[in-house]
């Protein structure tokens, strides 16, 4: 391993030996140029820079932030007397939106102090004004791209005149977005429940009733009440339950109409009507065993037969109970002689029936009446096709079918009942909300000229390392031709040719093998 050492040690101060002074000075100024860039890289690429994340907290808030954060372990510094914390700047967008969605912070607000610093003098208040409302918009819309399923999103606000007077009543402000979200996503409440506060606390005195929240296929993100317990919690639940029923129906009837006709090229609008009344009944059935006879299963019988046959006085006299003077001729006469038959039979069975007693619970969410509105934005290069508008309609005409509960529409639906509660209209779309194209992320202007620099010294090593080789080949053979032509030969050597060569052989083999030799003699001499 020494000896390894040795030898590239040696051939490294051969190298540099044998190298001019400018050579040696380029070489390890490229060396050195090397070494500075890469820590130059090093620590660009590993320096954490803090920035605010929130900013004009109480001190329970901080400490509670702080905690979190130390929690998911990131570094954070608190700053500003207890009021600001600070955290790395690549983490800072999605921080605002998780801790958001946790309900953090309760107070502050998002930091825009970058525009105290970045004001120019001659700038008025108001033009101040307008561009960090600019700002806020457009930060906003930035932090919500953040969330998932969210492409795009466009924010406006509309923060209140403040009055002339101290004692003037404050107004509200308000904010109204529009979301891109990704075809077919569900949110979760916990996602919108974080846009709702997010705004909220990014705007002063931006109470959460007066944000509206809707997407590019105008479906509304309203903020649930998580309180079921205040006394219009059963309207609030019956109407959430439509709500809820409508946006299902809505949003199968998009996926597949969209589908067909392309993203953004229909407009969906559900009206259900849905029957909130829950009843409980008790149902006690007597049937028959078996229903064709009407009959059930015998379980017990008797049957009684009574004849006579015979001769006897007819029957007369007077009425049981009744006296005799006063019958006034009500009494019977006997008969005489009279002759008669009796036969009497009774027959008893007594039958088992089916009892069932049912105890139902209907259940209070049914469809009575289900309408849907539909528009189509018709193809650029002509009109829609009266085949493809059919197809549409029986669509929706099954939709509605099987959706409507059969009881409540009195039996089977006809045709002329479906097409009463489908509407298909086709026409242009002119209030279209268009987002710009998102374009593609490009590499920092720094990171192309890092990179040529590299390439540079790279390129030049390598010419470097070529030249000097080849230098070394070239000195090489002029070394080897030099010798060359100074050697001489010598006069005292014997130049050794083949019959020499033999010649010490068969004397090397008289001195060691005296009796093979003899032998080889006699071989020779016997051959001639």
């Amino acid at each position: 391993m020494n000896e390894s050492l040795r030898r590239y040690k040696d051939k490294a101060m051969e190298y540099l030996s044998s190298r001019t002074k400018k050579q040696k000075i380029m070489l390890f100024g490229s060396a050195l140029l090397l070494i500075i860039i890469i820590a130059l890289i090093s620590f660009l690429t590993t320096r954490t820079t803090l920035v605010p994340l929130y900013s004009n907290l109480t001190p329970s808030e901080t400490g509670t932030i702080k905690e979190n954060l130390d929690g998911r372990g990131i570094t954070s510094e608190i700053a500003d007397g207890g009021t600001t914390i600070k955290v790395p700047e690549e983490v800072v967008d999605t921080l605002k939106v998780e801790l958001a969605a946790e309900g953090i912070p309760k107070s502050g607000s998002i930091d825009y102090s970058f525009f105290s610093q970045n004001a120019g003098i001659g700038m008025t208040e108001n033009e101040f004004n307008v561009l960090k409302l600019d700002a806020m918009q457009s930060e906003l819309a930035g932090l919500m791209k953040g969330i998932d399923g969210v492409q795009d999103a466009k924010v406006m606000i509309n923060l209140p005149e403040k009055g002339i007077f101290v004692s003037d009543p404050s107004e509200a402000a308000s904010a109204a977005i529009i979301l891109n979200t990704k075809p077919g996503h569900q949110f979760e409440e916990s996602q919108i429940r974080a846009l709702y506060h997010l705004v909220s606390k990014s705007i002063p005195n931006l109470p959460t009733d007066n944000i509206v929240i809707t997407n590019q296929l105008f479906e509304d993100f309203e903020l649930k009440d998580s309180d079921n317990s205040s006394p219009s919690s059963t309207f609030a639940a019956q109407h959430e339950i439509k709500k809820q029923i409508e946006k299902d129906v809505q949003r199968q009837v998009q996926s597949m109409l969209g589908t067909l006709m392309g993203p953004g090229n229909v407009v969906v609008s559900v009206s259900t009507d849905i029957d909130f009344t829950q009843e409980n009944r008790e149902e006690n059935l007597v049937t028959p065993v078996n229903e064709e006879d009407m009959e059930g299963i015998a379980i017990s019988a008797q049957k009684i037969t009574e004849t006579f046959t015979g001769n006897g006085d007819a029957a007369g006299g007077t009425p049981q109970g009744e006296d005799p003077a006063d019958a006034l001729g009500s009494s019977y006469l006997e008969g005489n002689g009279a002759n008669g038959d009796y036969e009497k039979i009774e027959e008893t069975i007594n039958n088992e029936v089916n009892k069932i007693r049912k105890e139902i619970v209907e259940s209070p969410y049914k469809v009575r009446d289900l309408g849907i509105q539909v528009m189509v934005n018709p193809p650029e290069e002509g009109e829609l096709p009266q085949e493809r508008l059919d197809d549409i309609t029986k669509i929706l005409g099954t939709i509605v079918r099987t959706t409507i509960d059969k009881q409540a529409s009195n039996g089977e639906l006809t045709e002329e009942d479906i097409n009463e509660k489908v509407v298909v209209s086709v026409q242009p779309f002119n209030g279209k909300v268009e987002f710009p194209t998102e374009s593609k992320p490009v590499m920092p202007m720094w990171a192309y000229i890092v990179g040529g620099i590299l390439l540079v010294i790279i390129g030049l090593l390598i010419f470097l390392y070529i030249r000097a080789k080849r230098k070394r080949v070239e000195e090489e053979e002029d070394l080897a031709v030099q010798e060359e032509q100074l050697q001489v030969p010598d006069v005292n050597v014997e130049h050794e040719t083949e019959s020499t060569m033999r010649k010490k052989q068969l004397e090397k083999m008289a001195k060691e093998k005296p009796e093979d030799f003899a032998k080889l003699l006699r071989t020779w001499i016997a051959e001639d």
